[in-house]
């Protein structure tokens, strides 16, 4: 006689036979649902550790394309008519970007430079899904957001939302996916530039003090174990998430003050720059210092077709500003290299200046601004052609951006996540990390 081992886990108990091995198993103590669990989890992948270099993210997406020939990837020794009107800058570490950015020229050694992003989606939606995802639009399944796989594996910190968006979630894709509600993003409601900003339903209504308040929160609570009991939606019980969230936000005065920019002084206020760039990013960084673990924040309209000089001309300069005392102010407060920023865009522009002295759609090759978090300042990595219509080394796709920011923030990017349907989707396919800008 030859063993052939224990019936109970071979792979063919789920055939001929199946229901009796089952029912014997029983007898010993386990029940079939016991052994669906313990062979569904020796089928799991096996994940590694990985040291998370980042705290925290901040986000800043140019909604429309920024040019990267007018900002990141200048090309002086082109035609006119793919150079653009607009010149160059030398950096501190003695690299070359349009002089556009005068004061980010002088905080190079503290960022890098992807030259080389490169995706096929010359549509606004579709390149937009591209850079919050890591994934190709598909028909079939919505892909969960950055921010929305950050709160999901890590959860709030500090009683502030794990994921919070300035001034708004920025566009559809920049939402859950097929996670649940729950991850989704806070939203501050209001842009943190006006004078009389406030955060959406962070305080008490009118009237309302602390002891009605918890009278309405028993009675509350009580409504919503009636409905959770009635329903598995996604939404009731993500709702019952967000009420518990708000709770702790609104029970946690150092939570609530982090959304309060009159904690700043005018020095500082001044700094940033009294304009929707520097208040956004000004509370990006009270945010992530505060516990936020990603916020996004939006900043102008980058799709120039037309007239892209006095485009640029318009909206880089409070660009400008904000994000290099941005930079400064992290690396000041020592928070720089435990803070991932990431600049991006959904694609480029067209390398030749079309009829209108603008430019087009251009996915082909375009730039994204890295820096802190474990990142290498002062380098460029990859680069496009002569004339910023390809990427002429070391290509860098939406993948691969994806998988490198998940690394820096100890996320296994080829994680399987359930889908509906218990399908396993993995955060990220494909992609591979960006080794040499890491420190």
């Amino acid at each position: 006689m030859t063993c052939q081992g224990n019936p109970l886990t071979r792979s063919g108990l789920f055939g001929r036979r199946g229901f009796l091995m089952a029912g014997a198993a029983g007898g010993l103590g386990l029940s079939l649902p016991d052994l669906l669990m313990r062979r569904a989890a020796a089928e799991m992948k096996q994940y590694d550790f990985i040291k998370a270099r980042a705290k925290s993210v901040i986000h800043i997406y140019l909604p429309g394309g920024m040019a990267q020939q007018e900002s990141w990837d200048p090309k002086p020794y082109s035609p006119l008519e793919y150079r653009g009107e607009l010149g160059t800058t030398k950096t501190n570490t003695g690299e070359v970007i349009c002089n556009s950015m005068p004061k980010l020229a002088k905080q190079a050694d503290k960022y890098c430079v992807i030259r080389s992003m490169t995706h096929g989606e010359a549509a606004h939606e579709r390149g937009t899904h591209n850079m919050f995802t890591g994934y190709k639009p598909s028909p079939a399944l919505q892909y969960p957001s950055f921010g929305a796989v950050v709160s999901h594996e890590y959860g709030p910190r500090n009683n502030l939302p794990a994921y919070i968006c300035i001034p708004n979630v920025p566009n559809e894709f920049a939402g859950t996916g097929y996670l649940p509600s729950s991850y989704g993003g806070f939203a501050l409601g209001a842009d943190p530039a006006r004078g009389d900003f406030q955060v959406r339903d962070l305080n008490l209504a009118g009237g309302v003090d602390a002891n009605r308040f918890t009278r309405r929160k028993a009675a509350l609570e009580k409504i919503n174990q009636r409905f959770v009991s009635m329903t598995a939606a996604d939404n009731i019980g993500a709702m019952n998430t967000f009420y518990e969230r708000a709770y702790d936000l609104l029970d946690t005065p150092a939570a609530k003050e982090a959304f309060d920019l009159s904690k700043e002084d005018d020095k500082t206020r001044d700094r940033y720059g009294r304009n929707q760039a520097g208040a956004r990013m000004l509370m990006a960084r009270r945010l992530v210092e505060a516990g936020s673990r990603l916020v996004t924040l939006t900043y102008g309209s980058w799709d120039m077709h037309a007239n892209i000089t006095r485009g640029i001309n318009g909206q880089m300069p409070a660009f400008d500003q904000g994000l290099s005392v941005l930079l400064e102010d992290l690396s000041e407060r020592g928070l720089l290299d435990e803070t991932l920023v990431m600049v991006s865009s959904e694609f480029g522009r067209t390398p030749k200046i079309n009829n209108d002295a603008g430019r087009d759609h251009w996915p082909k090759v375009f730039s994204v601004m890295l820096a802190g978090g474990g990142i290498r300042g002062g380098m460029i990595h990859g680069a496009s052609d002569s004339t910023a219509t390809e990427p002429d080394s070391d290509p860098v796709s939406p993948a691969d951006l994806a998988t490198t920011m998940y690394h820096l923030l100890g996320i296994v990017a080829d994680k399987e996540l359930m889908a509906p349907g218990a399908r396993p989707i993995e955060i990220v396919d494909g992609g591979k990390v960006i080794e040499n800008i890491l420190s």
